[in-house]
């Protein structure tokens, strides 16, 4: 999946699912968005029905250093790309 395209449906989600008001790439998702541990978990679940597959625990784990946005996409197309080889 191309970047544009997850970008889209990652801000959807924010936007539709955890009501986030005008996200932008580089925003704190915990400072600016009050984005919590639950929160997280949901978005992983979210992620999975994304990328059509079930995330490891080592994956999910990785998924702890995710601050911004941007993280989001890049941890996506790493998990992504990790799984086409």
């Amino acid at each position: 999946m191309k970047r544009d395209v997850l970008q889209e449906k990652i801000l959807t989600i924010l936007t539709d699912d955890f009501e986030f008001e005008q996200p932008e790439l580089s925003d704190n998702l915990r400072d600016d968005h009050g984005f919590d541990s639950i929160d997280a978990i949901e978005l992983l679940g979210k992620i999975e029905l994304l990328l059509d597959f079930t995330l490891t625990r080592e994956e999910k784990e990785k998924a702890m250093g995710i601050r911004t946005i941007n993280d989001i996409l890049d941890y996506i197309e790493t998990i992504a790309s990790s799984r086409d080889t």
